[in-house]
């Protein structure tokens, strides 16, 4: 496939197979890429937009996310970056199948353990405004979707009882969140360092992060979630346009886009799937 100089990237990111899935079936003419460290990315046209599609499943957790879309970015100059999935929900107003759009993501599990009890020190990092107000335009034409746009809870525990030493630990320190997942702060995090990317959470709901988790997972619950997440994220780019000038003609030197590109030296070979080069920037390193 031998893509247009012109071509504004959005970064879709996923956790789990069914998440990637969901995502994946609204892509069309994909193509398997790879990083010289192993990491694999399909990428393709989302129809009706000027938009090609990035698809990556990370794996799970934070950290992992984390440093997975640090050097997705480096590599692939997105102008969007969104992460999208399942969750389990936190409020009794946020049922399964809803959507929870993060207005903001929180770390849990910064803190001080001192004599007196654990002194929690939050950290919160935004969703793209744009991203969002592109979310909040998108779900007025959807009907099949109830969409709640409230801060997301990041932690690595998989939460299956709400009456939990962790659970009441949200409630008291994080009580606006809507929702708790595994890796929406690592990829905000990724974002907000990488400079100019717009970034947002969108997750699907698939349990009540209780102890008939299991039973609503075998339900199809999860699945559901995945396509509903999914459907919204497409609409979102489909509202979502890429900044003026996105092109190779606007572009330094060193900032070409594909086919056959350069980004800050390294070249990109996208026709035949492999990268020549180091990547710059930080590259260290359930449900």
């Amino acid at each position: 496939m031998t893509m247009p100089d012109i071509q504004p990237t959005a970064l879709v990111l996923t956790a789990l197979p069914l998440e990637y899935a969901a995502v994946r079936a609204h892509v069309e003419e994909r193509e398997e890429r790879i990083h010289r460290d192993g990491t694999r990315v399909e990428v393709g046209r989302l129809t009706s937009t000027s938009w090609h599609v990035a698809l990556a499943e990370l794996g799970m957790g934070a950290d992992r996310a984390g440093v997975l879309t640090t050097q997705l970015i480096d590599w692939l100059r997105p102008e969007a970056v969104l992460f999208v999935g399942v969750a389990g929900s936190l409020k009794d107003d946020v049922e399964i199948g809803d959507i929870v759009v993060g207005t903001q993501v929180y770390e849990i599990h910064g803190g001080k353990q001192a004599p007196e009890g654990f002194l929690v020190r939050p950290k919160a990092l935004p969703g793209s405004h744009a991203l969002e107000q592109a979310a909040r335009s998108a779900v007025r034409d959807m009907p099949d979707v109830r969409a709640h746009f409230v801060p997301i809870a990041t932690g690595d525990v998989v939460l299956t009882d709400a009456e939990s030493e962790i659970a009441r630990f949200l409630r008291q320190n994080y009580n606006d969140a809507g929702a708790i997942e595994m890796e929406g702060s690592g990829v905000l995090q990724a974002a907000h360092l990488n400079g100019q990317v717009n970034a947002l959470v969108i997750r699907g709901i698939s349990d009540r992060a209780d102890a008939k988790k299991h039973r609503d997972d075998a339900s199809g619950s999860q699945q559901r979630a995945a396509e509903q997440a999914a459907a919204v994220t497409i609409a979102v780019l489909h509202k979502h346009r890429p900044r003026e000038g996105s092109s190779d003609s606007e572009e330094g030197p060193q900032e070409r886009g594909p086919s056959g590109a350069t980004y800050g030296g390294d070249h990109v070979d996208f026709r035949c799937g492999t990268f020549h080069g180091s990547v710059t920037g930080k590259s260290d390193g359930r449900r």
